[in-house]
C-alpha cells in the first residue's frame, strides 16, 4: 500500500499514511486503529467534544517511544478546532476532538490515547463530571476494583449521584457521575472524602495513599484527576498494551458478576459490537437530568 491514501471524511481531505504500519507488538495495525475510531466516533465524540484533549503518541508503535502531547501535535490541520487552557505559565492552545475528522486526523498522528479533563471549553474552572480512578496495587486485580466500584456507587448513590463505570483499558476501573455545573474545588473535595469513605469502609481493600508504598494488596482510589489541570483516558480510548485493548463502558451487571481480570477485558473488535449491540453503556453520563449538585 502506498505511503499515504487521501481520503475524504465529513468534508476533510485527509491524506492517511503508513497505514499497514504495526502498532501493537501482536501486529495491530495503524490502519485498523483509524478504521477502529472511524467506526466508534458516534459513542466516542460525546465524551470528548469540547474537552481540550492530551494525548500519548506512538509514531513507531506502542513498544517504543511515547510522547505526551498537550500542545497541538505537529501536522494537525488547521481545521481541527482549538481552545485556550490556563497553565502556569499563561494560557496555552490545546486541540478538541469535536467530530469525526479530527478524531480520524490525530489517530493518524499516532495519537492512539485520547485523554480529556472533566470540564468543556471554555470554563475550566466548572466541572461537569466527577471521576475516580481504581487502581490495582500488587497483588489485586481488576477483580478488586470491581469490588471497591459497587462500595463506591452505593456512596454516590447515597448523595444523589448517578454512578456509571468503565474499563481503563490497563487494569483497572473508572467511575463516573455526572454533575450540575460544580467549581472545581468542590469536586476534588467531593471525591477526597468519597475516597476517605471508601478507607473506612474496606480498610483491608482500599488505599487513598498516593504512596506506592502503600499500594500492596490494595486498591488506590485516585480521587486527584478530578483537578483541573488532570485528565483521564477518554471513553473508547484505545490503549497502549502488548495487544490492542479499549477503555470500554460496562454494566453494573459486569462489574457485579467479575470474578475473573479476562471478563472486563475487552478488544476493539469486542466493543464495537458492543456498541451495536447495546448502545453506549455510558450514556447516562452525557444526560442532563442525572446530573446532581455536589
Amino acid at each position: 500500500m502506498p505511503a499515504g491514501v487521501g481520503t475524504t471524511v465529513d468534508g476533510r481531505r485527509i491524506t492517511l499514511t503508513h497505514l499497514d504500519k504495526p502498532l501493537w507488538p501482536d501486529g495491530w495495525t495503524k490502519g485498523e486503529a483509524l478504521h477502529y475510531y472511524a467506526r466508534v466516533a458516534p459513542a466516542m465524540l460525546p465524551h470528548v467534544r469540547r474537552r481540550p484533549a492530551s494525548f500519548l503518541r506512538f509514531p513507531d508503535g506502542v513498544d517504543r517511544e511515547s510522547f505526551y502531547v498537550k500542545n497541538p501535535p505537529p501536522g494537525t490541520p488547521s481545521w481541527v478546532a482549538r481552545a485556550e487552557v490556563p497553565s502556569h505559565s499563561g494560557e496555552k492552545e490545546r486541540v478538541t476532538v469535536d467530530d469525526l475528522a479530527s478524531l480520524v486526523a490525530l489517530a493518524n498522528l499516532a495519537c492512539l490515547e485520547v485523554h480529556v479533563p472533566q470540564w468543556t471549553a471554555p470554563e475550566p474552572a466548572v466541572h461537569d463530571r466527577l471521576v475516580i480512578d481504581l487502581d490495582p496495587g500488587p497483588g489485586t486485580t481488576i477483580v478488586h476494583c470491581a469490588k471497591v466500584a459497587l462500595a463506591a456507587r452505593a456512596v454516590l448513590a447515597r448523595d444523589g449521584l448517578t454512578g456509571v463505570v468503565k474499563t481503563s483499558g490497563s487494569k483497572g476501573l473508572h467511575l463516573y457521575a455526572p454533575l450540575e455545573r460544580a467549581p472545581a474545588d468542590r469536586a476534588v473535595a467531593y471525591a477526597k472524602s468519597l475516597a476517605r469513605a471508601l478507607v473506612a469502609a474496606l480498610p483491608d481493600l482500599v488505599t487513598a495513599t498516593m504512596a506506592k508504598s502503600e499500594r500492596p494488596g490494595k486498591v488506590f482510589v485516585d480521587w486527584s484527576q478530578n483537578a483541573t489541570a488532570k485528565t483521564t483516558v477518554a471513553p473508547y480510548s484505545l490503549r497502549a498494551r502488548s495487544t490492542a485493548t479499549v477503555s470500554t463502558p460496562v454494566s453494573w451487571d459486569e462489574v457485579e458478576a467479575c470474578s475473573r481480570p479476562a471478563q472486563l477485558a475487552f478488544t476493539p473488535a469486542q466493543v464495537l459490537a458492543r456498541v451495536e449491540e447495546r448502545g453506549d453503556l455510558l450514556a447516562d453520563l452525557l444526560d442532563p437530568d442525572l446530573a446532581a449538585a455536589l
